[in-house]
């Protein structure tokens, strides 16, 4: 289950920050090349010169058995009775006769940019209406899904919940997970399986979470329609009439506090003059 484009959690900046595999140490990624350290924890051997150049930690077996991507019948049923022991609500998982697992996952919705939905109305045509409009940040959806699942057709089931007809390759399924106090976030393969993610993962919504996010880089016009693009503009156009009337309101605000200014002082100079 590999995965691609890890970045730092906005709490450490725009910069990517890297530790040594010894004291913990933090530095710039600019600068971990002119830092040389020799720390390492108390009764274990001291890091290799390339792990600390590269910033490569010590062998983990645990992190190695997290990577695995296949387990047996057994293993998979060993792991759903303890993902369902340890759940704290009714989302458990259910390993059927041929060897497919369902159960739930949560996605929070995290879109910056208007998404196009299918309306309940017809339109001249005989076509659904389709309005353009802001999704609220951060709504969490639960979908049950099985172990079959990919991450594309996720996309796909969370737009059709909301009845987006948007294309579904403008969206990415990213993960959120956190390791050694710091949160770390990266975008899933398509061909990636959300519910292995999770049962691996366990039930705590702090250790994996999942996020839909746009797709980072630069917009993919040609996969908008142009009903889509002219929606864009009629949004853009109207933020900016609101913007220009907010700039006129508050222009007209200091007008009337200078012409206010300048007759207090017409006033006092006309009755020092008497």
């Amino acid at each position: 289950m590999g995965a691609a484009m890890c970045k730092l959690s906005d709490k450490v900046g725009q910069h990517v920050k890297k530790r040594s595999p010894g004291c913990k140490y933090t530095c710039h990624a600019d600068c971990r090349d002119l830092v040389s350290l020799d720390c390492h924890p108390a009764g274990s051997p001291p890091p290799s010169q390339d792990q600390i150049n590269n910033n490569t930690p010590p062998h983990d077996v645990e992190k190695d058995r997290e990577l695995r991507t296949e387990f047996s019948r057994e293993e998979i049923g060993q792991k759903i009775d303890q993902y369902n022991m340890l759940t704290r609500d009714l989302l458990k998982m259910t390993l059927s006769p041929t060897g497919v697992y369902t159960g739930f996952i949560k996605v929070q919705m995290d879109l910056r940019r208007p998404v196009t939905v299918r309306g309940g109305q017809k339109g001249a045509g005989g076509g659904r209406v389709e309005e353009a409009f802001y999704l609220p940040r951060g709504v969490t959806n639960t979908l049950h899904i099985s172990s079959n699942n990919t991450v594309k057709q996720v996309i796909v089931a969370l737009l059709n919940k909301f009845t987006v007809a948007d294309n579904p390759a403008k969206y990415g399924l990213y993960k959120r997970y956190r390791r050694e106090d710091q949160v770390y976030v990266c975008k899933l393969a398509d061909d990636e399986q959300p519910l292995f993610l999770r049962l691996v993962a366990g039930p705590d919504g702090d250790t994996l979470s999942f996020v839909l996010r746009e797709q980072h880089g630069e917009v993919m016009w040609d996969a908008f329609s142009i009903p889509e693009l002219r929606n864009f503009l009629r949004i853009l156009d109207k933020e900016e009439a609101e913007q220009r009337e907010a700039v006129k309101r508050r222009y007209d605000a200091y007008r009337l506090r200078l012409q206010e200014a300048l007759s207090e002082v017409r006033g006092a100079s006309e009755g020092r003059s008497l």
